[in-house]
C-alpha cells in the first residue's frame, strides 16, 4: 500500500515537474533577451530555422529600449491624446455613415447598432489600454502582436492596419468632399453649385449583386486636395498637427451640441415607428433584428480612432499614464454623442430619406425645415462647418496613425528603409507620411464611400481580435511586466472582458457582407506575397538580432525582472553581423 502511494506520489511529482517545465519553457520564450538565441542553431535544419523565424517574439525589454531611443518628438499630453481620440472617432461615422446605416439596414434602431458597436469598442478599449500601458510604443496592434504572437502575425496585423487606416482616411476624404460642396450650396442659398463630375468619385459600387461601374464623373477634386493638404500638415510636425487637431475638435464638438439642442424640440414621433422595420427582402442584412447587427458592422467604423491614440505613443510625454486616459476618455465622450445624435437624426426625418444622402446631418435639418416651415438655414451652415472640421480632424488622425504604422514596420525591416527615415528638422517620418498620403488621396478621388467604409470596419475588427488575444497571452507569460493600467476584475476574472471582446469581433466580422470579407482575404493574400518575397528576408530582428538589440539602450528597470531574467550587453560590429541569416551559427 505504501509502495503504491509512493509510486503515485512520484508519478504526480513527475507530471507536475513536466508541467512546470512546459510553462517555464513558454515563459522563457517571451522573457529571453539574449540576441544570440535568435540566430540559427547548429542542430537546426533550414526548414526548422525558417519556421521558427515566423514566430520569433520581440521581447518587451527591446520595445522599451526602442521607446527610450526614439527620434520622434514627445509633445502630447493626456488632454491632447483625448483630442486625438475624439478627432479620429467623431467624423465619418456621425456625419456620413449614420444615415446610410439607418436607411439600408436598421431604420430608427440604428441607435441600437451604435450601442452594439460601442460595446465591442469598449471591450477593445480596455485591452488596448492595458497593452498600451505595458508596451508604450508606436505601431498599435502591430507592435502588440510582435510582442505576443511573433513576426508573421505582426505582419498580418500591420498589413491589415495599412488597409484600415488608408481606406478609412479615403472614406473620410469622400465624406469631406460632400459636406464641402453642401456648405457652399447652403451658404449661398443655392447660387453656388459645384459640378458633380469634379466633386464625386468616378466609380459606384453595388453590393447585391456585387458590381462596380463608371458613374460618369471624372475625379473627386475636393477629396484629393484635402488629403494632400493634411499630408503636408503632418510632415511639418506633430506639435503643429496636435494644436490644429485640438482647434478643429473643439469646433466639431460645439457644432454637434448645437445640432442636438437645436433640433431636440422638433422630433416627429411617427418617424420612430416602426422602430425596427421588418425584413421584407429576404436578405437578413436588411432590417429586422438581424439588420441591427449588420448595421453595427457598418457603423463600427464610427469607433475607429481610439486605437489611433496608441500609434502616437512615441510622441506622448508620459505614455504609460496618458495613453489609457486618451483611449478610454475619448471613447466615452464619443459614444454618448453618437447615441444622442442618432436619436435626433432619425426623429427629425424618416429613415428612408437618408438612403442616397452623403450629408445626413444636413438632410435632417432640411426635413425639419420642410415639416415645420421654420428657417433653419443657419443650422445647416453650422452643421456643414462642423462636419468639415470634424472630418478634417478624423483625416488628420487616420493619416497620422497610418504613417506611424508604416514607420514602425520599416524600422523593423519589413518594409523598405526609406519609410523609417525621420526628417532632420521636423522630426517626423516624412517619406512614410507622403507616400501613404498620396495613395490615400488617389483612393479618395476614385472610390465611393460605401465600398470604402465596409472594408475599414472588417479590418479594424480583425486588429481588435488580435489585441484581445495579446492581453490574455501576456497575462500568463509576462505577469511580471509593469502595467500602469489593468482591466478590472483581478488576475483571472478580468480575462472575461477580452474573451467577450474576441467573440464580439468575430461575430461582427461574420455578419459583414461576403464581398467585404473576400476583399480582406485578397488584401491579406497580397500581404503574404510581400512578406515572403521581401519582409522575412529583410527583417532586422531575424536577419541581425544582435545589431537590432544594440540599436537602443535598455532602461534601468529592464536589467532584471522579478523572475531573475537578465539581458546581456554585446559589442556590435556591423561588418560581422550584417550578413545573411544562414551564416549565423553559434
Amino acid at each position: 500500500m505504501s509502495e503504491e502511494k509512493s509510486q503515485n506520489d512520484a508519478s504526480s511529482s513527475g507530471g507536475s515537474k513536466k508541467a512546470n517545465n512546459f510553462f517555464q519553457n513558454i515563459s522563457a520564450r517571451y522573457t529571453k533577451v539574449d540576441p544570440h538565441s535568435y540566430l540559427r542553431q547548429p542542430e537546426e535544419t533550414g526548414f526548422q530555422y525558417w519556421s521558427r523565424r515566423l514566430t520569433q517574439i520581440k521581447p518587451v525589454e527591446l520595445l522599451w529600449a526602442e521607446s527610450e531611443a526614439s527620434e520622434l518628438k514627445r509633445a502630447l499630453n493626456s488632454i491632447q491624446l483625448i483630442c486625438v481620440g475624439i478627432g479620429a472617432i467623431i467624423g465619418t461615422g456621425i456625419f456620413v455613415l449614420s444615415g446610410l446605416a439607418a436607411a439600408k439596414n436598421a431604420g430608427p434602431a440604428v441607435t441600437l447598432s451604435f450601442t452594439v458597436a460601442g460595446v465591442a469598442a469598449a471591450f477593445a478599449a480596455l485591452s488596448y489600454s492595458e497593452m498600451a500601458s505595458m508596451i508604450p510604443v508606436s505601431g498599435s496592434a502591430y507592435t502588440y502582436a510582435y510582442a505576443t504572437m511573433g513576426e508573421f502575425v505582426a505582419w498580418i496585423i500591420g498589413w491589415d492596419l495599412i488597409l484600415e487606416y488608408m481606406v478609412g482616411a479615403a472614406t473620410v476624404g469622400v465624406g469631406w468632399s460632400g459636406y464641402f460642396v453642401k456648405f457652399f450650396t447652403v451658404a449661398s442659398y443655392g447660387r453656388i453649385n459645384f459640378a458633380s463630375s469634379w466633386t464625386e468619385p468616378p466609380l459606384t459600387w453595388t453590393e447585391n449583386p456585387a458590381s462596380i461601374s463608371y458613374s460618369g464623373n471624372y475625379f473627386n477634386v475636393p477629396g484629393f486636395v484635402i488629403t494632400i493638404l493634411i499630408t503636408l500638415i503632418l510632415v511639418v510636425g506633430i506639435r503643429q498637427s496636435s494644436w490644429f487637431n485640438v482647434t478643429v475638435v473643439s469646433i466639431k464638438l460645439v457644432v454637434v451640441l448645437i445640432f442636438i439642442f437645436g433640433l431636440c424640440g422638433f422630433m416627429a414621433p411617427e418617424n420612430y415607428h416602426p422602430y425596427v422595420p421588418p425584413n421584407t427582402s429576404g436578405d437578413w442584412h436588411y432590417f429586422g433584428v438581424s439588420g441591427i447587427f449588420a448595421a453595427a458592422t457598418t457603423v463600427f467604423f464610427s469607433y475607429i480612432g481610439f486605437d489611433a491614440v496608441t500609434t502616437a505613443a512615441l510622441e506622448a510625454k508620459n505614455p504609460q499614464r496618458d495613453l489609457p486616459i486618451g483611449i478610454i476618455g475619448s471613447l466615452i465622450i464619443s459614444t454618448v454623442l453618437y447615441l444622442v445624435f442618432c436619436t435626433i437624426m432619425t426623429g427629425a426625418g424618416n429613415y428612408t430619406i437618408y438612403l442616397h444622402s452623403a450629408t445626413p446631418a444636413i438632410t435632417a435639418v432640411e426635413a425639419v425645415q420642410q415639416r415645420t416651415g421654420k428657417d433653419f438655414s443657419w443650422l445647416s451652415i453650422l452643421v456643414a462647418i462642423g462636419a468639415i472640421c470634424g472630418l478634417t480632424s478624423v483625416l488628420l488622425i487616420q493619416m497620422l496613425a497610418q504613417s506611424r504604422v508604416f514607420y514602425c514596420m520599416a524600422k523593423d525591416g519589413l518594409l523598405p528603409p526609406v519609410f523609417a527615415r525621420v526628417h532632420s528638422k521636423f522630426q517626423t517620418p516624412h517619406w512614410a507620411t507622403m507616400t501613404t498620403g498620396f495613395l490615400t488621396a488617389v483612393l479618395a478621388a476614385c472610390l465611393p464611400v460605401d465600398l470604402l467604409g465596409n472594408m475599414t470596419s472588417v479590418g479594424t475588427l480583425l486588429a481588435f481580435f488580435i489585441v484581445h488575444l495579446g492581453v490574455i497571452v501576456m497575462r500568463f507569460i509576462r505577469p511580471d511586466a509593469e502595467r500602469r493600467f489593468t482591466i478590472p476584475g483581478g488576475k483571472y476574472l478580468s480575462l472575461i472582458f477580452p474573451l467577450i471582446g474576441m467573440f464580439i469581433s468575430v461575430a461582427l466580422i461574420a455578419v459583414a457582407e461576403v464581398t467585404t470579407i473576400w476583399r480582406l482575404f485578397i488584401w491579406m493574400g497580397i500581404g503574404w506575397i510581400v512578406y515572403f518575397t521581401y519582409g522575412i528576408r529583410h527583417s532586422k530582428f531575424n536577419r541581425d538580432p544582435v545589431g537590432r538589440f544594440s540599436e537602443g539602450t535598455m532602461p534601468e528597470g529592464a536589467r532584471e525582472d522579478k523572475n531573475g531574467y537578465q539581458y546581456e550587453e554585446y559589442e556590435y560590429d556591423p561588418d560581422n553581423h550584417n550578413q545573411d541569416p544562414q551564416s549565423h551559427r553559434t
